[in-house]
């Protein structure tokens, strides 16, 4: 399934099958990311029709319409290839936000200090990765339009006496997102698109073409991926961890990646999208009180800030350990205190980890059986049934 669906397709489908909770999505496979490299970076003539009803099955189930301008629904694209290739390819969150859906998603949720947060991040996604990138330019070293727009987001939170991003108002988020959109229009020589529907498009082809951007390229010849194997592209429904003080975002490993003790071991930020837990703008809050340290002790962990939380993800975790056999790498989001996860896959661990896991899991009932203990772990080098796939192209 991976071969189709990329390991984070097939994973996000496999989860859901568990009966885990996932966000509704469906995956594009790499059967169209081989067809749009033979075809001139053309799509197989079906695949318009084929988004269209995969999509309006993920409104189904979330309740929400795509584009509407009352009741709309904002979705990520995500690319997957069938083994990981962390950091090398592309993601753009939030897609859908424009000036038809920002009022409807504003009554919707009575939170336009949340709306306009989220839209200041698309804006930073989608210039950088489908405008700039996938649009084929190449900046001076430092000028590209993302590394702009992080100095603008900075300046203005120096400005305003903001210590992170989270401390911005909504009226600074309303200015900001002004004046992202002039400079990506000063730069980039074009409007940001405010069409919901052009939006997931370009975002759907930044994430093929990221598949032969120079990183990529340089990442599989290093690590012997065949160039066509190409990306399957995830779509799926946005849940939200910036919505407020019971919003969070983290990820996590279900034992301890460095030492394989079998410890529950993660971060998470609250009031936060995922991508703010690795970049470094907040110090993040230990997932328990058993895996604290000495730079995140007067934190509150998961475990206390959010025990009901804590317990079904705790939950998950004993869960996906059973069925993969194998420690995960997870991604986890929390919206208005429920859970949703975004990802599992083999975790990356030591070579002291390897060793440990794989003789405390021959010892531990359930988890890995006698003929899976010697097997094959990544040591970081990490291996990257749908419920429902109406075409062929279509999947998750």
């Amino acid at each position: 399934m991976k071969d189709l669906l990329g390991g984070k397709g097939a994973n996000l489908a496999e989860m859901a099958n568990l009966g885990i909770p996932v966000p509704a999505g469906f995956t594009i496979t790499t059967e169209v990311c081989t067809h749009y490299y033979q075809n001139d970076r053309s799509y197989p003539k079906a695949l318009a029709a084929d988004v269209q009803r995969a999509l309006g099955r993920v409104e189904s189930v979330m309740g929400a319409t795509f584009g509407d301008a009352r009741n709309p629904l904002l979705v990520s694209v995500r690319s997957g290839a069938r083994k990981s290739m962390p950091g090398m390819m592309e993601t753009v969150l939030n897609v859908g936000l424009c000036s038809a859906t920002i009022p409807g998603l504003i009554a919707k949720t009575g939170n336009p200090r949340f709306v306009y947060d989220a839209y200041r991040r698309l804006i930073m996604m989608y210039s950088d990765v489908v405008m700039e990138k996938a649009g084929g330019i190449e900046p001076a070293e430092g000028k590209g339009i993302r590394q702009q727009l992080d100095r603008m987001l900075g300046e203005m939170k120096k400005a305003r006496g903001r210590a992170s991003d989270a401390d911005l108002t909504e009226a600074d988020l309303k200015e900001l997102v002004q004046l992202f959109k002039t400079r990506v229009r000063e730069t980039l020589g074009k409007e940001f698109p405010d069409d919901a529907m052009d939006q997931l498009w370009g975002g759907i082809g930044a994430v093929f073409s990221s598949w032969n951007g120079k990183r990529a390229i340089s990442y599989r010849r290093i690590e012997g991926i065949p160039d066509e194997w190409g990306t399957a592209v995830t779509v799926q429904a946005m849940v939200f961890g910036n919505m407020g003080d019971t919003s969070a975002t983290g990820v996590a490993f279900t034992r301890n990646p460095a030492t394989g003790e079998n410890k529950f071991y993660g971060e998470w930020l609250v009031n936060a999208q995922g991508e703010d837990v690795v970049a470094g703008i907040r110090t993040p809050n230990p997932l328990n009180e058993a895996t604290k340290n000495e730079q995140n002790k007067s934190l509150p962990s998961l475990e206390t800030a959010m025990p009901d939380v804590y317990r079904p993800l705790e939950a998950i975790r004993n869960n996906l350990e059973a069925h993969y056999h194998d420690m995960q790498d997870i991604e986890f989001t929390i919206q208005e205190g429920r859970l949703w996860m975004l990802q599992c896959r083999t975790g990356k661990r030591t070579g002291t980890a390897a060793l440990n896991m794989a003789m405390d899991m021959l010892e531990e009932e359930g988890i890995v059986g006698q003929s899976e203990g010697g097997g094959s772990r990544p040591v970081f080098n990490p291996d990257d049934r749908p419920p429902f796939g109406e075409p062929d192209e279509l999947k998750f």
